[in-house]
């Protein structure tokens, strides 16, 4: 069964898909519902492997602090989710380069169609709407 979604892809890109239906099947198939991943949900959705633990969890907890919007730019460049630099943008950028990394993600966003206010990306909002 080829199954893809955003958990899929973000699963893919850490290098381990091999876990995607196993995600799905436990219910997590939203990067919102997989930022309540911890120790427990990888023993009930079978990660044994102790490397693959860890890389998850590191991941959980950008996906936490930085939002989907982060997983989104960083699966058009894979690398960056493999990466163990992870605080190196906030250490190495003066607010000038975080507001035109901002300004190119939300231009990037708007080009793909994808609007980070709707589903299935954030729980919907009456007058929240994206234009296009």
């Amino acid at each position: 069964m080829a199954v893809s979604n955003i958990v899929c892809e973000w699963l893919r890109a850490l290098g381990l898909g091999q876990y995607a239906e196993s995600f799905l099947d436990n219910g997590y198939d939203d990067l919102e519902i997989c930022k309540q991943v911890g120790d427990p949900d990888l023993d009930a959705i079978g990660v044994q492997n102790p490397a693959h633990r860890s890389k998850l969890l590191k991941s959980v907890r950008l996906l936490r602090e930085k939002g989907a919007a982060s997983v989104y730019f960083q699966l058009n460049d894979p690398k960056s989710l493999l990466s163990d630099n992870s605080d190196s943008l906030e250490r190495d950028s003066s607010p000038l380069m975080l507001s035109e990394l901002e300004a190119l993600l939300q231009e990037q966003l708007k080009a793909d169609g994808v609007c980070l206010t709707a589903h299935p990306y954030s729980t919907p909002v009456s007058t929240t709407h994206c234009h296009k």
